[in-house]
């Protein structure tokens, strides 16, 4: 979203409107109470701006005390081999923690022209690596007692999937990407120069309330709408229609019939019930370790990009505006799927 001054006013209008929907809504929808908008919208909408503030913030601070370089150490061959650069690296390492977080610091670093829209998509799409280790602890111990060996080769190729599509964008970046003045290596002497021209306390202060409301408002104008939306359609039962819709089409077209609870119930909202599904008819003898582990790669490919639009829409189309974000989502998903795809095809052949 390009900076400018503050819309007040839109989010005024944004305020209403959002205000609007969940008095309909709590007129009109029984499931729809007071105590589920705090629970289910109000909690996880604070939870995400926070994180959102919490970005925006680190991405100024590491720009005005020049830390660009410390945050990125971790990543930076990786980065300087891609031409990604620095500010990207660092929202990488921030990935770790808060995908959220990261991807305010890009929409950050690209508003004030200091990466390029081709830097920030493929940083997105990079930091896609360090969002599957960012919940694999609580699921791997999870899923591995439910599944066994087949949960330990879904594992395995999606963490080779994710592995080499980002091993792609990274020679894609170097093939395409020029390399940005901001992030070549600087002499002695202007490191120097750059340590004495940091900004002093008051400075930084200063900066800081010139810049960060109005961004935080500007992101607030798309969260809160699109967010309450989402939970709106989401509490109603929307999204398990299409879940059930979609798994019953695809399950008779393309997989064997006896792995048809698998795929529905991963399509449930509880993420550990297809798993859960899988190990029961594999200990039963249903089905052979390979049918498992494809028929949960397919409830992976399946489940997972409608799970995006549930969760993660109002998130992109919040930080980076509609527009952009929804590109980054879809994007994101379709190279998602076809690395999975591609992996699960070479395992059914060498398997």
């Amino acid at each position: 979203m390009k900076p400018g001054k503050v819309k007040y006013k839109t989010l005024g209008l944004s305020c209403l409107f959002t205000f609007v929907c969940l008095v309909l809504a709590l007129i009109s929808f029984d499931a729809v109470t007071p105590e589920i908008c705090l629970k289910k919208l109000g909690i996880p909408l604070t939870r995400l701006m926070g994180f959102i503030i919490i970005g925006l913030l680190a991405g100024q601070l590491i720009e005005l005390l020049g830390w660009t370089k410390q945050m990125a150490v971790v990543a930076r061959p990786f980065f300087r081999f891609s031409r990604l650069g620095n500010r990207c690296s660092a929202a990488f390492t921030t990935a770790f923690v808060s995908g959220a977080a990261a991807n305010a610091m890009l929409v950050d670093f690209y508003d004030e022209k200091k990466i390029s829209k081709m830097q920030l998509f493929l940083s997105n799409y990079v930091n896609q690596f360090p969002a599957y280790f960012l919940h694999l602890p609580t699921t791997v111990f999870i899923v591995l007692p439910l599944t066994g060996k087949a949960g330990l080769l879904y594992f395995f190729i999606t963490f080779l999937a994710v592995s080499v599509r980002t091993l792609c964008f990274f020679i894609f970046g170097k093939l395409y990407i020029k390399t940005s003045s901001s992030d070549r290596p600087v002499s002695g002497s202007f490191r120097k120069e750059l340590k004495t021209n940091k900004p002093a306390f008051p400075e930084i202060v200063s900066t800081l309330r010139k810049r960060l409301p109005g961004r935080i408002i500007n992101i607030s104008i798309w969260v809160l709408p699109i967010y309450t939306l989402v939970f709106l359609l989401n509490i109603n039962g929307f999204f398990d229609y299409l879940n059930t819709t979609l798994s019953r089409y695809v399950t008779l077209t393309v997989m064997p019939v006896e792995s048809l609870s698998i795929v529905i119930l991963s399509f449930a909202a509880e993420f550990t019930s297809g798993f859960a599904a899988a190990g029961a008819l594999m200990d039963a003898g249903v089905l052979t370790v390979k049918q498992t582990v494809i028929a949960l790669l397919l409830g992976n490919v399946l489940a997972f990009p409608i799970r995006a639009l549930r969760h993660q829409l109002p998130r992109y189309m919040g930080i980076f505006s509609p527009k952009m974000g929804l590109q980054l989502l879809l994007s994101g998903q379709a190279f998602r799927i076809v690395s999975i795809i591609i992996m699960g095809v070479i395992y059914y052949w060498v398997a």
